[in-house]
């Protein structure tokens, strides 16, 4: 879990789901030391943030036709 490389944006939303999924199990192994700890938990913020805003663009984006008008896509 170095800071270094690993401080930077995603350069895409699949990208950051699997460094996500990556630092979760690293996470849960429980040999981490405390000072990793605390920076893989802030990293795992940081990406879920990422994730979200991705998401919530992409929810902005589709639209759907309802009688003959687009409106914002609501989900299921």
């Amino acid at each position: 879990m170095a800071r270094s490389a690993k401080s930077t944006a995603p350069v895409s939303y699949e990208s950051a789901l699997g460094e996500l999924e990556q630092l979760v199990q690293t996470l849960e192994g429980g040999a981490v030391p405390l000072d990793q700890l605390l920076a893989g938990y802030q990293r795992g913020a940081e990406l879920l943030a990422y994730c979200r805003a991705q998401l919530q663009s992409v929810e902005q984006q589709v639209k759907v036709l309802d009688d003959g008008a687009l409106k914002p896509w609501e989900g299921e």
